[in-house]
């Protein structure tokens, strides 16, 4: 499952990215493999997302989201 695809208040735990590039600007916010991620909520027109990882809340774009892949 895509995180994406996630309502708020559910969690995943990352299991992989589907772009390289991309793969590499999320890994340097925090969201590495293994580490569990929380959608907390959506902004009022369904982008962008707001998620807890690391320990920290981060925003990212919908279209960024759909490459992070999760366990769920």
């Amino acid at each position: 499952m895509k995180l994406s695809q996630l309502v708020p208040g559910q969690k995943g735990i990352i299991k992989e990215f589907t772009d390289l590039e991309m793969s590499v600007k999320l890994m340097e916010m925090g969201c590495l493999p293994g580490e569990p991620v929380v959608v907390e909520r959506f902004a009022p027109l369904g982008d962008p997302m707001a998620i807890t990882v690391s320990g920290y809340q981060l925003s990212l774009r919908k279209s960024e989201a759909s490459t992070i892949i999760l366990h769920v």
